[in-house]
């Protein structure tokens, strides 16, 4: 077939009623040009325009199936929901639901009443505030507590994580003034101290998430910067990033930095945590208060599936935190990957290989978990994601 062969878009739409017949059309003759300049037979267009109308309203969020090893995977929506949270979602999606009704008083309520008191149980924490992410949790404190002032940072912790997110992006966007202290290995608390002015709205403390500095590195002690930012009656922010609400490896909790001395403390939904994308601040009553009374604070409230979700899943924590997917990966014994790793060799031929897993969602970056894979030739990656559902692995 050459070019001139080619039908137009409305001969090649006209023997369809389907509305979105001439958009497909065009997506058709415009991959056809591309395979005749490229020597290949189009073939039946009248074919390929009918797999395009159905092709074209198949969902694009599709479940997949994780083999990459990479527990709370970001490109594969990190955390996946404990059934609990699942069903706490459903019931608040296919109906109404008291959002920001308080059944009680029969008067609006706040749809932050749903997951702040679990919280406050589980934190120890005065007060707690729910966003849409934890991005949005660290711009929104910045915007309520620093706005046209100072916010001390160690040089260190100047990081950016995935998709081009940088801390001084952040502090811009904020309003807040960036002041940077120590160098990038070594920070002391002298260093804030030495830098704090009229001038000066916070200190920032921020985890460095997916990385670590090593060697001939320093950085103060949250306790330490508590005492200093105490002295000088200023708010502490620590960002854990990912962030925890129990011990998992070095990963810092968010009881334990409010025990260490800060005043508040932002972390994620759906990393460690388990639960669904969320941003999280916990801490001293006041501040959170202004958090909460900011503008910002309404455009970046998270939704009632999300509150659904996160509400479901802290419940867990409070009887039964095993029965969360992220927390009960991470705590696999070997043996059991190894088993199903067995399993699954046998079916599909492959070979059982001793291997390494990670958590992911840029948290924990140095541990590495004992695991086994089924290894398989590298040219069926895309016969494994053609499937249904799609099985996404780790080529190398």
């Amino acid at each position: 077939m050459r070019l001139r062969d080619l039908p137009s878009v409305d001969e090649l739409a006209r023997g369809s009623d389907d509305p979105l017949a001439v958009d497909a059309a065009r997506a058709v003759l415009a991959r056809a040009r591309e395979e005749i300049r490229a020597g290949a037979d189009p073939g039946d267009l009248a074919g390929r325009l009918r797999e395009e109308l159905v092709a074209v309203r198949l969902p694009r969020l599709r479940r997949v199936i994780n083999a990459t090893g990479v527990i709370a995977h970001t490109n594969l929506g990190r955390a996946p929901l404990a059934e609990e949270a699942l069903v706490r979602v459903h019931d608040a999606a296919r109906g109404y639901s008291n959002l920001e009704y308080d059944l009680l008083a029969g008067t609006r309520g706040s749809r932050q009443d749903h997951v702040a008191p679990l919280l406050r149980r589980l934190t120890s924490a005065e007060a707690a505030l729910v966003v849409n992410n934890n991005a949005a949790a660290v711009l929104l404190a910045l915007a309520a507590l620093a706005e046209g002032r100072d916010v001390l940072v160690s040089r260190g912790e100047l990081i950016e994580i995935g998709d081009g997110f940088r801390i001084p992006d952040v502090l811009a966007r904020s309003g807040a003034r960036l002041h940077e202290v120590g160098t990038t290995n070594r920070t002391r608390a002298a260093d804030y101290e030495r830098a704090i002015t009229d001038e000066t709205a916070l200190l920032l403390r921020v985890h460095q998430s997916n990385f670590r500095i090593v060697g001939f590195a320093e950085q103060p002690r949250l306790e330490e910067l508590a005492a200093v930012a105490q002295r000088h009656g200023l708010p502490l922010l620590d960002d854990l990033g990912s962030g925890s609400l129990v011990n998992v490896g070095d990963e810092p909790t968010a009881r334990e930095a409010l025990a260490a001395g800060a005043d508040l403390v932002c972390f994620s939904g759906d990393k460690l945590l388990g639960g669904p994308q969320a941003g999280i601040v916990v801490g001293r009553a006041e501040l959170v208060e202004r958090l909460r009374r900011h503008a910002l604070q309404r455009a970046l409230r998270a939704d009632k599936l999300t509150l659904a979700a996160l509400e479901g899943t802290l419940a867990l924590y409070l009887d039964a935190p095993e029965r969360i997917p992220v927390l009960r990966m991470l705590r696999n014994d070997v043996a059991s990957v190894r088993a199903r790793a067995e399993r699954l060799a046998e079916l599909v031929g492959g070979e059982v290989e001793e291997t390494i897993a990670r958590a992911g969602g840029g948290a924990l970056p140095l541990a590495e978990l004992p695991s086994f894979a089924c290894a398989v030739e590298e040219e069926l990656a895309a016969q494994l994601r053609a499937g249904d559902p799609p099985v996404i692995a780790l080529i190398r």
